[in-house]
């Protein structure tokens, strides 16, 4: 979700505040490829560019990589790759920082930001094609490796960015590669299609290792989270791995693709609404409230003779009026003389916005229920019936929802308007299948599984799905903005404090809004990644949706959502997005 702003309703909707949004998979590319780096490492982009240089001209004289044709690029590429594979480990690393300025879009020669985005999607497919990502792979599975850089690290007092040089290049460049090579243009050629196709398999589908290369990543996050590997970038490793499942099992719109086949594939009927469509539509906050918040931010420090909440009822336009004795109404001008100026103003303040809905009742309007079309379980059509036979006959038909003999005609109609709205998912076509295999598992035999890209993460993700969820949401619970610094908490903060700590107060702010967004981006990233698998695995088995929500359960996953619900959320946007200098 994206946070452009706020702004004020139009009058008639109580003039609330609302945040301006777009509920979608990702951002744009170029807030997508920005969050990656922080502020800090801004003086490696120039370090890379040195390195490239240094490679490049040692070759070519005089000449530029954008005046160059495909064939050289290709030949240079190659030698980079070469170099790769050396033992001297300063040279291996000088050559993936040039393979990563060639990913960034050889921002030194390029004078607009659209020729650094051209140059950087020529770049990253070429270099795909070249077996780049292939190559850094082996590179990152040697860093995860590597005995000694976790053990320096967990003898050092206080981390830094430079504890994570080599493997913060790696997975820059592969972020690079998968978030370019993803987004999909219209004036993409056929050949490129074809190489993102291939390189979604290659994701989803290994071939020369029995995981998917997210698995890869889910492992690092419990390295991380289990304090064997305190130097991994995590915001880095949590990019890529949301952005390796959206590639490689789909966003909102190829969800509801794959919805839309598998029921057309059950025969099931068409789906009445695209939820996500809904909810594009829906207000970022719902509307203040006004009646009893206001009333006791007034009734702060002075003395009133009755609760708000009596004052609320008693000024409520919908509450069907009573007729009063004689001696409540006396009571009630006795009151009314000892109520002091201040419990006067209190209840206006309390009534004048219900007042105003009365009187503006054209203006305003409220949705009846919730904003999607309601779905009816068949269960729900046999418990109603069940019991309004208990009430007017005396006897139940069990299962039976089509007989109505002896039922008043209200019952009728309520019948028929619940099957209006009768809606079978397919989560209970796949529990009644497994019912099924379980009654009779020798008759019906063994189930065939479609190997789909959601199939095959979840099946390397079984065994470790309870240490993946806590890791992750220890993770949340070291973002959240509301929690406190804790000594036995991980540090997320690695990967973006630098060597040496600010001397001066502008650097000190700068490094401060830099771990405010380096925080926010984590947030992001955790929350998309358990959306998206929750709703992959909903769609691919409905109890391998119920496993991985249990062990959220278990990881106290609720009371830190509420962390996050138990804040002013105005205030909490206008701290992370604007701030006065």
């Amino acid at each position: 979700m994206e946070g452009k702003g706020r702004k004020r309703e139009p009058e008639g909707s109580l003039d609330c505040i609302n945040v301006e949004f777009e509920y979608d998979d990702a951002d744009r590319a170029t807030a997508e490829l920005a969050e990656l780096y922080s502020y800090t490492e801004e003086p490696e982009l120039r370090l890379n560019q040195k390195c490239f240089e240094e490679a490049f001209t040692s070759q070519v004289k005089n000449i530029r990589w954008t005046s160059l044709s495909s064939a050289q690029h290709r030949t240079h590429i190659m030698r980079l790759l070469d170099d790769l594979e050396v033992v001297n480990r300063e040279k291996r690393l000088s050559a993936a920082r040039a393979i990563l300025y060639l990913a960034q879009g050889v921002f030194g020669e390029c004078d607009s930001e659209a020729d650094v985005i051209h140059w950087s999607r020529y770049n990253c497919f070429l270099l795909y094609q070249m077996g780049t990502f292939a190559a850094f792979l082996e590179l990152l599975n040697m860093e995860i490796a590597n005995s000694q850089a976790c053990s320096s690290a967990l003898r050092k007092p206080a981390l830094s960015l430079a504890d994570s040089t080599e493997l913060r290049v790696i997975l820059s460049v592969k972020y690079l590669l998968v978030e370019t090579i993803r987004q999909e243009l219209e004036s993409d050629d056929s050949e490129w299609n074809v190489q993102r196709e291939t390189f979604r398999a290659e994701l989803a589908f290994p071939v020369h290792s029995d995981e998917p290369f997210a698995h890869l990543l889910f492992t690092m996050v419990t390295k991380f989270c289990s304090g064997h590997s305190p130097h991994f970038p995590m915001k880095k490793v949590l990019l890529l791995l949301w952005k390796v499942i959206l590639f490689t099992l789909g966003g909102f719109s190829e969800l509801q693709k794959m919805k839309e086949k598998k029921r057309s594939e059950l025969g099931l009927p068409p789906l009445p609404e695209d939820s996500i469509q809904v909810m594009k539509n829906m207000r970022a906050m719902s509307p203040l409230s006004y009646g009893i918040e206001l009333g006791e931010q007034q009734k702060r420090g002075r003395r009133s003779r009755r609760d708000s909440l009596d004052l609320y009822n008693e000024k409520d336009p919908f509450k069907s009026e009573e007729p009063s004795g004689p001696e409540e109404e006396e009571n009630e001008d006795t009151d009314n003389i000892m109520d002091t100026e201040a419990d006067m103003q209190e209840r206006d303040l309390i009534s004048q916005p219900l007042i105003n809905l009365r009187n503006n009742t054209e203006r305003v309007s409220f949705p009846r229920g919730l904003p999607w079309a309601p779905k009816v379980r068949e269960k729900d059509i046999e418990n109603f019936l069940e019991m309004s036979r208990h009430k007017f006959i005396g006897f139940t038909l069990g299962h039976d929802t089509d007989t109505l003999v002896g039922l008043p005609r209200p019952i009728h109609e309520s019948v028929k308007t619940l099957k209006q709205h009768k809606y079978i998912s397919i989560s209970d076509i796949q529990t009644k299948k497994e019912m099924e295999l379980e009654q009779c598992p020798i008759l019906l035999g063994e189930e065939e599984v479609e190997e789909t890209p959601c199939e095959c993460l979840y099946r390397a993700m079984l065994l470790n799905i309870p240490h993946y969820m806590i890791a992750l949401l220890k993770i949340l619970l070291a973002a959240a903005p509301t929690s406190k610094a804790k000594t036995d908490s991980i540090n997320i903060l690695a990967d973006v404090l630098p060597e040496e700590m600010p001397i001066t107060v502008l650097e000190s702010m700068k490094l401060g809004i830099d771990v405010n967004r380096h925080k926010e981006i984590i947030v992001k990233t955790v929350s998309a990644i358990l959306l998206l698998l929750l709703k992959h695995l909903k769609l691919n088995h409905i109890y391998q949706f119920e496993f991985m929500s249990q062990h959220l359960v278990f990881a106290n996953c609720i009371p830190l959502i509420l962390k996050f619900f138990n804040q002013n959320i105005m205030s909490y946007i206008c701290a992370k997005n604007r701030w006065e200098w």
